[in-house]
């Protein structure tokens, strides 16, 4: 979490992405700029469909593996390597060009993916990002969902790098961060002035 702290992260990329009047945009950028000035992550929220996945993700990353004969090395946050205040946490390592991103949803919702077959809008910016910060050229989408006969349990959907909405979502990213940079030196001194008075 002290890692994270502060910084535009994957699995937020679609508020970042969304236009600066919506609610997701402002929430997000409130919680980095009193991320940054508190030094304190803000509390976690776990209900039982997220405690879900994440005690089936280890499962999910076995079947994969297996199902695809590849090894998943598993590894912590990653920085970007030009964006100073981001990055992303990959759910695995796939040789030397790949990444997998796990999901364990509900199963209306896996059942939806079987059926559509494509991979949700927020989930490709999610893999997009992951791609920009560890130079990888293809992020494998992988739903789970035990529940369901053995045939149907992981469906996997090849994503390939898209340079062009990387480039993009680095530019939004920049322009983001430098809002809640400007916020934090707008508070921090207005405040310590308002002390020193």
């Amino acid at each position: 979490m002290q890692l994270r702290l502060g910084k535009v992260t994957a699995s937020r990329l679609s508020d970042v992405a969304m236009k600066k009047t919506t609610a997701g945009y402002q929430n997000y950028k409130a919680q980095l700029i009193a991320e940054r000035l508190t030094g304190t992550p803000p509390e976690s929220f776990s209900s039982a469909a997220m405690q879900w996945g994440t005690e089936k993700e280890p499962d999910a990353r076995a079947a994969y593996s297996f199902l695809h004969s590849v090894e998943v090395a598993e590894i912590g946050f990653v920085d970007h390597p030009l964006i100073e205040w981001a990055g992303a946490s990959p759910d695995g390592l796939v040789g030397i060009d790949g990444l997998v991103e796990i999901k364990c949803p509900n199963t209306a919702t896996h059942i939806a993916t079987l059926e559509g077959g494509n991979v949700p809008g927020k989930y490709n910016l999610q893999m997009q990002w992951q791609m920009a910060c560890t130079e990888r050229q293809w992020c494998d989408f992988a739903s789970y969902d035990p529940r369901l006969p053995v045939e149907m349990q992981l469906h996997v959907v090849r994503v390939e790098r898209d340079d062009e909405l990387i480039k993009e979502l680095e530019e939004k990213t920049a322009a983001f961060l430098a809002e809640v940079a400007a916020s934090v030196e707008y508070l921090t001194t207005k405040f310590l002035q308002k002390e020193a008075a």
